[in-house]
């Protein structure tokens, strides 16, 4: 199947051990399921990937890729009520929870110690598979996964505001920074954000900001919580 994939580390120049080519297909295996990729993204772990962080050389060739939507292949038992077929969403943590491996393995990321979505196919314990929501197109759907997770895990878990608090998230522009704003604002937090570019600025004011600081200034008050 056509995959991209690190065909092995390179610290100094990543893009040198990245590869477009033909690998294997996942093969079947108990209490997971197979799902061929429509969308997938592209975040800052796939440099870290090639670079060697999270990955060793042996463990090379390694498909990319830890988001994805997609067709699932083959229905899921009666708990799920997923069928062959049916546009899928993925949870790509594996270990997290036990699902479909070994108990106390150590919880990884698709594309670390499993094969990740950045081919025609990808696997992951059928716990993680769940049912693309109907108004989300599979481009949008795929999106939903490292930095929207990430950003929920900051404001609502690390963070621990509630509505009324103030946030300031830096660095907007940014794929987390982006989803923080947007769960943020949706949460009744007032939302302030800081970059240096002021394109960057002006886009998280239109997704819900409520200020906007070049990056270094001087807020107008204490904020409840900085991401």
């Amino acid at each position: 199947m056509k995959a991209v994939f690190a065909a092995t580390i390179n610290n100094a120049d990543p893009l040198a051990a990245l590869e477009v080519g033909e690998l294997p297909e996942p093969q079947p295996r108990p209490f997971w399921s197979t799902v061929s990729v429509k969308a997938a993204t592209v975040n800052h772990h796939d440099i870290w990937s090639l670079k060697g962080v999270g990955l060793a050389a042996d463990a090379t060739p390694m498909i990319l890729g830890t988001d994805a939507a997609g067709v699932l292949d083959e229905d899921i038992p009666v708990c799920k009520g997923l069928k062959a077929g049916d546009e899928v969403v993925l949870y790509t943590v594996i270990g997290a929870d036990g699902a479909g491996v070994m108990p106390g393995e150590r919880r990884t990321i698709l594309s670390e110690r499993y094969p990740g979505t950045m081919a025609a196919k990808t696997q992951v314990p059928s716990a993680n598979v769940f049912a693309k929501p109907a108004n989300l197109t599979l481009d949008e759907a795929a999106a939903l996964g490292t930095s929207w997770l990430t950003a929920y895990s900051l404001v609502f878990a690390s963070a621990g505001v509630k509505p009324g608090d103030t946030i300031l998230i830096q660095g907007a522009g940014g794929g987390v920074s982006t989803a923080a704003v947007q769960l943020a604002h949706a949460a009744g937090l007032e939302v302030f954000v800081t970059s240096r570019d002021e394109t960057k600025r002006e886009r998280a004011l239109a997704l819900g900001a409520d200020a906007a600081f070049e990056a270094g200034a001087r807020l107008p008050r204490k904020v409840d919580a900085v991401i």
